[in-house]
């Protein structure tokens, strides 16, 4: 008979991973068992508490955990809510991260495994994405953090779970995220602020630099050699520089920052680009994502 020592029990940091299928889950639990959670898939909700008994007064030292639960399991809907109720009620550090995906793609990506929808043996993958999207609503609704991974790669999700969950020394600190995106294809979700350069010059219209991107040096150039779009780039970096501080100053380990333009190749890209380098160096990891750069 195995014999607890209740002395030795602690408050664990728990990561609960859910969403949509084929929204990037596996990957996510993959990635969380990396950076040192132990990490169950799949687990039934119901054992959840007694589960996290066992891990706060295990003799390994367990101290981060990560579950990965989804609509397969029966309970999931109706017991989930009260349990994620339980597990904080008990002192725990709970953060629920939902991973979701537009619907297209999520079709696309089913249709690229082979792989049935759990909710779709009748009407095919939409009808079950549509389906689970509207039962998983409410839950998304009582999200922590929401990762919309429709124009993530495998890389860029590992990238962003890391942002977050990463405790490393190497990763502690302020993290600014900044991504550069399209009106056109939308406004990126779950971002703190938004800016929208759509007044600067296109090179959309200018036919040697339309195939380009504003990675490329004559792209920016071309965007920011005006004095519009210097001063722009002044005034945003000195907001940034005001903010930024006060912000750590709340506790925030994170701020995400958007720059728009019509569609998120030129512009937006150049002054993502620009306002990155300008503000590396204060005090926080910087990180810079394009989102729709190849669309």
């Amino acid at each position: 008979m195995t014999i607890y020592d209740r002395s030795a029990e602690h408050r664990l940091e728990v990561v609960i991973v859910t969403g949509l299928s084929g929204s990037g889950k596996s990957t996510a639990i993959r990635v969380l068992e990396d950076l040192g959670y132990y990490c169950i898939d799949n687990l039934p909700v119901a054992l959840m508490p007694r589960f996290l008994e066992l891990c706060a007064v295990s003799r390994e030292g367990l101290s981060r955990v990560a579950l990965g639960v989804d609509i397969r399991a029966r309970e999931f809907l109706t017991a989930f809510p009260d349990v994620l109720e339980s597990l904080r009620s008990a002192g725990h550090w709970v953060r629920l991260v939902f991973l979701d995906a537009s619907d297209d793609v999520l079709v696309r990506r089913f249709s690229e495994t082979r792989r049935p929808h759990p909710l779709g043996q009748t009407g095919g993958p939409l009808s079950g994405i549509r389906r689970e999207r509207e039962e998983l609503a409410a839950l998304r609704g009582r999200a922590d953090r929401i990762f919309d991974t429709s124009a993530l790669t495998v890389h860029q999700l590992r990238d962003e779970l890391r942002r977050f969950y990463d405790s490393s020394p190497d990763h502690s600190g302020m993290s600014l995220l900044m991504i550069s995106f399209g009106f056109k294809f939308g406004v990126p979700s779950d971002v703190d602020m938004v800016f929208d350069v759509r007044f600067l010059a296109n090179p959309y219209f200018a036919e040697d630099l339309r195939a380009k991107t504003g990675q490329d040096e004559a792209v920016s150039s071309f965007v920011l050699k005006g004095e519009e779009a210097r001063g722009y780039v002044r005034l945003v970096t000195e907001l940034l520089r005001f903010t930024l501080p006060l912000h750590r100053a709340e506790g925030r380990s994170y701020l995400t920052v958007a720059v728009g333009c019509t569609d998120g190749r030129h512009r937006s890209v150049a002054v993502a680009e620009r306002l990155a380098s300008e503000i590396s160096g204060e005090g926080c990891r910087v990180q810079v994502q394009h989102r729709d750069i190849l669309r």
